[in-house]
């Protein structure tokens, strides 16, 4: 090839603009502000096109990537959204929560040479076009199974009746499925508002709550119910939703009962497990207290303990609302962290402190047997555990003590056990998560499939979208055959 005849430079990866860290501490809006129109379609013009796309091989719900990117650089977003829609109905969501990084854009053939494509931003660029055009596309796309049941929306949904217990991404991706196929649809949800984890756990400034509500009118406009106040369990069973009517049913309840560390101090006034403190904020509005009923105080010293995105989310969010100082206290290397870099790097930039290899030991009282402090170990890093990351070991003599008002524990949490307790015959393991087939998501009990993280453990939004995929799949096989 000639010099005169070369191959245009690619363009560099857009730069997602965001909210400057010293007004953001300050406030609850969105942080990162989305890609406009000509730097999504400048990113997606990035994309290789490979044949063989490794990014759709490491999406949980297999979006064809290299497709939508193709028609984003063409401008033609109609068609991208569809595409987009067939796979994933909650693009918005998953375009800011999702960790790309270890996932599609982690296998992205151009990230060998080059940054990869930035196919989260591109993703959520897509999903809020298409909320701000229209709230909810007024027709939804083909089925991601079509043909299983002859498809939806050529009429009236007159398929089988489905229960989907739990409105968080495995329910939610489930339900869309199904609605798609035709089935009718009915998503129970405990809690006053529907979203799960996606409501209670993560803060506004990640997620907007008008963007999850956006999404959520969307699966509505497939024609699925939301019920919300319906605790499965209490109001009804799994055994009753069968014997009701429903041909299957698709439990998705989370892994929402928080781990705690055991340690002398625990039960101090001041003492919060992250489920509570992000609940409290997240979905029961705190930071608005005054115009809504739930107090939170966090004093002017913050510890939280923990290094995943929740110990980020719970951080960033006692900064906002009053904190002066907050720490972070994590027990291995920064390199071993798990919180997504970027929740990390945005942290820091807000001024939020790491405390890494370091180890609680006790939560000291003050004269009111509220929190006073918390003494700490400093940690190193031993050999590898069952994880594969290195095993922190203790550094004798090496205690201190982090002043604190608030200690707020973010290491981890199990699934829900109400289901398994009031549902005869439905296998859990010993650490009370719902045992099922790997490939199927089916349960013990014949026509009941489970998904997200009551069965595998806290993990990610897509992963938890994947496990309902995969079960919704095999509830459509199940139900065309007259099961």
């Amino acid at each position: 090839m000639s010099a005169g005849s070369a191959r245009p430079k690619r363009p560099a990866r857009q730069k997602m603009p965001e909210q400057p860290a010293r007004e953001r501490a300050a406030n609850f809006r969105e942080v990162a502000l989305g890609l406009k129109q000509d730097a999504a379609m400048a990113e997606a013009s990035r994309c290789l096109g490979c044949k063989r796309p490794k990014c759709v091989e490491s999406c949980p719900v297999a979006v064809d990537i290299s497709g939508f990117l193709e028609h984003v650089k063409e401008r033609r977003f109609e068609e991208a959204i569809e595409l987009l829609r067939r796979k994933n109905a909650l693009p918005a969501v998953c375009g800011r929560v999702c960790p790309q990084e270890n996932q599609c854009e982690g296998s992205c053939v151009l990230g060998r040479k080059d940054e990869p494509v930035a196919i989260g931003r591109v993703e959520r660029f897509l999903g809020d076009y298409a909320l701000k055009r229209d709230g909810a596309p007024a027709a939804a796309p083909g089925g991601a199974h079509a043909g299983a049941l002859g498809g939806a929306h050529a009429g009236a949904l007159d398929g089988p009746r489905v229960a989907v217990v739990g409105s968080g991404p495995a329910g939610l991706t489930v339900a869309g499925d199904l609605a798609l196929e035709g089935c009718r649809v009915t998503v129970f949800e405990a809690l006053h508002s529907a979203g799960g984890v996606l409501r209670y756990g993560i803060p506004n400034f990640r997620l907007p709550k008008d963007v999850l509500d956006a999404e959520l009118d969307y699966v509505r406009s497939l024609g699925v119910e939301i019920r919300v106040n319906a605790v499965i369990g209490r109001l009804f069973t799994i055994p009753s939703l069968l014997d009701s009517g429903y041909r299957a049913v698709f439990v998705g309840t989370g892994a929402g009962t928080p781990h705690f560390l055991g340690l002398s101090g625990e039960n101090l006034n001041g003492v919060y497990s992250a489920n509570e403190f992000l609940t409290r904020v997240n979905l029961m509005q705190a930071y608005r207290f005054g115009e809504v009923d739930t107090p939170i105080s966090v004093g002017e010293n913050v510890v939280v303990v923990g290094g995943g995105n929740v110990a980020m989310d719970a951080a960033r969010v006692a900064l906002r609302i009053g904190a002066r100082q907050v720490t972070i206290v994590y027990r291995r290397s920064r390199a071993e962290m798990p919180a997504r870099a970027e929740e990390a790097v945005h942290a820091e930039e807000e001024g939020i402190r790491f405390e890494m290899l370091t180890n609680p030991t006790r939560i000291l009282p003050d004269s009111d047997f509220r929190v006073g402090g918390m003494e700490c170990l400093r940690m190193e890093l031993g050999e590898p555990d069952a994880s594969g990351r290195r095993r922190p070991v203790p550094k004798p003599g090496t205690e201190f003590v982090i002043p604190a008002d608030t200690v707020v524990i973010a290491i981890g949490s199990s699934a829900n056990p109400l289901v398994q307790q009031t549902t005869p015959g439905l296998s859990s393991n010993a650490r009370g998560y719902i045992v099922t087939d790997e490939e199927t998501g089916l349960t013990s009990i014949p026509g009941v499939y489970a998904g997200g993280d009551v069965v595998t453990g806290s993990a990610t939004v897509i992963q938890a979208m994947g496990a309902g995929r995969r079960a919704s799949t095999a509830m459509l096989e199940q139900l065309s055959k007259g099961g």
